[in-house]
């Protein structure tokens, strides 16, 4: 029998690095039966974590989906990564999710990937809940990690549970709710934080106001309403807490995950015309693509309308053929009839379909917003070992661009070679590796370098270009007037024309040919940003200006401007947070300064410090084995992008 839709629930399982992701969600597929055996991240059994890479590394790489059932709910869980050079997998994932699990450690707290993570989710405005895990582990404080969650990411926490126990005497939890089974010695303290929990949500929800300003107190029913309510809004956030390896508290957050995330009847349609309805036309995004040994796989989420193997489908009119429909977990596929409005799920056929695609009935076309991918900003230069392999990598090359949008490949023209880029010094070796195993490839990787940038510190005022061409046929003519001046980032543009001596469509082209003339800017052809363009007069020619005319006079006037201009080259930056024992961090804060890092600043915990600092992308080539070395193996760093920085 099929799940009705609001008995399903797409959710992700978002966190930092190490947090539990992965283990929190091996124990929820064994606790709904979905597994007989939970995988352990350190044996390398998970199922979500099924790639070579991501066992042998410990961490997760690629995102997985796996189904399970749980009180008569369908619910789709996709296990993200927690390390920042794969941002781009959270933030596809994201972009087809309904509600999120973000995961917290009970002694770290919030951490920079988490606040990452958790801004990913706030652009697409995806309703989440909270988990503090690891309880178990010495030094953990929920009270503390709720304290940084606040602090750091600013909702209106609701704690809904209490813990039994302190780490390793944590044995379980109660529900603030119904205060069942509350062991003798926390009954007091039960009750003090029942009330704490009842007039937090007295003062964010108007029906627990009434109920508890008539009465005194608000019933667990109330509350549970309110907490669903406040959870869909944004308006608050439910916390929970537990330690996944001990199963402990999975239950519970199973029983919150149903009651308070949305299923996608609850969500706002996708577009008004494509209602989450199986009966109306069909809508579906797709967000990864993956290779695998039988075929191309195409993973999607299907937002409106109903998709059968079989189906012709178009994609920005292209005709695809849906030759199979399979429902997934992980690495493993069981074919279906058919998905409807708010199944995610996987098609064998589509030949050409990238990830952001919009696939749709051939006779109601329509087009959803894709994905954002990040630009890169770290490349190497690859080459096959074997000269005759020159194609064999072209063509890989090409399959890993597809699977990952992030990773981008292009030719040097001044040395021919191949360069990949990426986001970051990790995301470059799992992608030549990759190339290596499942290719089959011997690949030589160069040396890690940066993606630069190039700002204006410098413009210039009253720049006049004129495009005039003639070629026997009809001209071109195209006359601007260009002002140049520095900006705080990206590119704006503004028009400043009096008495239509450019018309508006024109005004259109110049700027299309600025942005055209951002690609590469005169001092090393890298990509210019923090500048603003205003067209202050122009001219045009009753025959021979056309859109095309004065978009070669915008992308050209503004490569004379730039080279008249005062620029400054700019390095990618990241925030680093370095965690040392305490006698180490003399060590570490000398090789942050050889390595050109700005410390912003350092905390003390019980035995060990934390050291936060920006430092430039290229100097952090290596430097988990530095740390390493100078910490005798107990020094860990986390990074993630800052932005740009002038180079000195």
């Amino acid at each position: 029998m099929r799940t009705t839709l609001t008995a399903v629930r797409n959710l992700g399982i978002l966190a930092h690095v190490d947090a539990g992701k992965t283990t929190v969600t091996e124990r929820i597929l064994h606790r709904t039966g979905a597994t007989h055996k939970t995988g352990e991240v350190h044996d390398g059994t998970t199922v979500t974590d099924f790639d070579p890479q991501e066992r042998d590394r410990g961490i997760t790489i690629f995102a997985a989906a796996v189904s399970c059932t749980w009180a008569g709910h369908r619910l789709t869980l996709i296990d993200t990564p927690g390390h920042v050079d794969f941002t781009d997998e959270v933030e596809r994932s994201l972009r087809v999710l309904d509600g999120a699990v973000a995961v917290f450690d009970a002694v770290a707290g919030v951490e920079p990937q988490s606040e990452t993570v958790w801004r990913q989710a706030d652009r697409h405005g995806v309703p989440r809940i909270a988990f503090v895990n690891k309880l178990d582990r010495a030094g953990a404080d929920l009270d503390a990690a709720v304290a940084s969650i606040r602090a750091r990411l600013h909702p209106a926490p609701l704690v809904v549970q209490l813990p039994v126990g302190r780490e390793d005497g944590f044995t379980g939890v109660v529900d603030l709710l119904r205060l069942d089974d509350v062991p003798d010695d926390l009954l007091a303290e039960a009750r003090r934080r029942r009330r704490v929990l009842e007039e937090a949500v007295a003062e964010l929800h108007p029906v627990a106001l009434d109920e508890f300003c008539a009465t005194g107190t608000v019933s667990a029913e109330t509350l549970e309403k309110a907490l669903r309510e406040l959870t869909l809004s944004g308006a608050g956030l439910v916390v929970l807490c537990g330690a996944a390896y001990r199963d402990r508290g999975i239950g519970p957050l199973l029983d919150a995950v149903v009651a308070y995330l949305p299923s996608p009847a609850d969500v706002p349609p996708v577009r008004p015309d494509r209602p989450a309805d199986p009966a109306a036309p069909l809508a579906a995004l797709v967000f990864k693509v993956v290779s695998t040994a039988t075929g191309r796989l195409t993973y999607l989420r299907v937002y409106s309308g109903t998709l059968r193997k079989g189906d012709q489908v178009t994609d920005a009119g292209r005709a695809e053929r849906v030759a199979r429909v399979l429902r997934v977990q992980a690495d493993r596929q069981s074919e279906v009839d058919s998905a409807v409005a708010g199944d995610i799920v996987a098609v064998a056929g589509p030949k050409a379909a990238r990830v952001g695609a919009t696939l749709c009935a051939p006779g109601d076309p329509v087009l959803l917003e894709p994905p954002v991918t990040a630009d890169p900003v770290v490349s190497v230069a690859v080459e096959p070992r074997r000269a005759g392999d020159g194609e064999r990598l072209t063509a890989a090359l090409a399959r890993l661009a597809e699977e990952d949008p992030s990773l981008v490949v292009r030719v040097d023209p001044e040395t021919g070679q191949t360069v990949l880029s990426g986001l970051g010094e990790l995301h470059l070796e799992v992608a030549v590796e990759k190339l290596r195993r499942d290719r089959g490839l011997e690949v030589v990787a160069g040396r890690p370098s940066v993606a630069h940038r190039e700002t204006v510190v410098r413009g210039v005022s009253g720049l006049v270009y004129r495009h005039v061409k003639q070629d026997g046929g009809a001209g071109q003519f195209a006359h601007v007037v260009l002002d140049v001046s520095p900006a705080a980032e990206g590119f704006e543009f503004a028009s400043a024309i009096v008495g239509g001596r450019v018309p508006r469509e024109y005004v259109r082209a110049v700027e299309a040919g600025c942005r055209d003339a951002l690609a590469e800017g005169p001092l090393g052809g890298h990509p210019v940003t923090g500048l603003r363009v205003t067209l202050t007069d122009g001219a045009t020619h009753p025959k021979d200006s056309s859109d095309l005319a004065f978009r070669t006079a915008g992308r050209l006037g503004l490569r004379e401007a730039l080279r008249a201009s005062v620029l400054r080259l700019l390095e990618p930056v990241a925030e680093v947070v370095v965690t040392v024992p305490a006698d180490a961090v003399g060590a570490v804060l000398g090789d942050l300064a050889a390595r050109r890092g700005r410390v912003a600043g350092s905390a003390v915990r019980p035995g060990t410090a934390v050291v936060t600092a920006t430092v430039p992308v290229a100097e952090l080539f290596g430097y988990a084995n530095r740390l390493r070395s100078r910490t005798q193996g107990r020094g860990t760093f986390t990074a993630r992008p800052a932005g740009f920085a002038p180079v000195p």
